[in-house]
């Protein structure tokens, strides 16, 4: 079973990133692009096949590992 995980920051946390990235689609003539976010994507391939504990086991990941729950949300997709 494959997992793909999409970490985001929370709104209201400042997105430095997204600001450079942002500016340089302007700079290059992209106009209206407004308010760029930027994440991470992750994908894990997993040897487990029922769906309950796969997606329980990478919410564990997610939490002690993948994303700082603090300031970043996720989002986790399973596929076979």
């Amino acid at each position: 079973m494959k997992a793909k995980i999409k970490v985001t920051l929370k709104r209201g946390v400042l997105d430095p990133q997204g600001k450079a990235i942002e500016h340089a689609l302007s700079t290059l003539g992209f106009g209206g692009v407004d308010e760029v976010r930027q994440g991470k994507y992750i994908e894990v391939e997993l040897e487990e096949t029922d769906e309950a504990r796969a997606r329980a086991e990478v919410e564990a990941m997610c939490e002690t590992l993948l994303a700082n729950t603090v300031i970043e949300n996720y989002e986790i997709e399973l596929a076979r």
